[in-house]
């Protein structure tokens, strides 16, 4: 699953990935530059957008594990409490509050729990926005994260789904361009509902494993 504001920029990237694996998976994209749904960076849109993602693919059945990637992609944990607000009480407290990546990785399981929630999904859509309160929240890097920590902590891997360099200390981490990269390889297996990526990147080997 893709949230963009246009064209996928690395489509040809991501046919040459699955390529071989034909009728294992499925694409969503959710393209909002236009009217009438529009999604803007960082508002809790953000988090609908993904929501309206995961309401597509689970009517189809055969979709067992869901994956939303950034539209550029080539350490959740109990970080950004300066952005907690004491007005999610009693429903969150500070203590429950995560951090992580837009991006996830769940199973079906976890993606019916999103769509039923109601409780979560109104505390951080009343309080959890930028600059309210004197705080930053940005909702898409903390509902998902806080919600399975309180609803399913054990049903979690507790980590994020890509590797992003922060060292600039910028709203966004680092941006690769084409002079810094020297090789990329993919090698995709997918076995027994289970997928494994192994990536070569800049000469650094690294490799993934998820459930489907």
């Amino acid at each position: 699953m893709f949230l963009t504001p246009g064209s996928l920029p690395f489509e040809k990237l991501w046919d040459m990935f699955f390529r071989g694996n034909e009728g294992r998976f499925s694409v969503y994209i959710h393209a909002s530059k236009e009217k009438p749904v529009h999604v803007t960076w960082g508002a809790f849109s953000m988090v609908d957008a993904e929501r309206r993602l995961l309401a597509y693919a689970l009517k189809d059945p055969d979709n067992q594990h869901f994956v939303l990637l950034s539209d550029s992609f080539v350490d959740p944990g109990p970080h950004g409490n300066g952005r907690y607000s004491t007005r999610m009480l009693p429903e969150v407290e500070e203590k429950d509050f995560r951090k992580g990546a837009q991006w996830f990785t769940m199973r079906r399981q976890h993606a019916l729990l999103v769509m039923a929630d109601s409780l979560y999904y109104s505390r951080f859509r009343d309080y959890c926005r930028p600059f309210a309160d004197g705080k930053n929240c940005i909702a898409d890097e903390h509902y998902l994260p806080t919600f399975f920590n309180l609803v399913d902590p054990g049903g979690i891997a507790n980590w994020s789904v890509t590797r992003v360099d922060w060292s600039e200390r910028k709203w966004h981490p680092k941006s690769y361009r084409a002079q810094d990269v020297t090789e990329i390889v993919f090698s995709l297996n997918l076995w027994n509902g289970h997928m494994k990526l192994e990536v070569i990147f800049n000469g650094n080997f690294g490799q993934y494993s998820f459930s489907c």
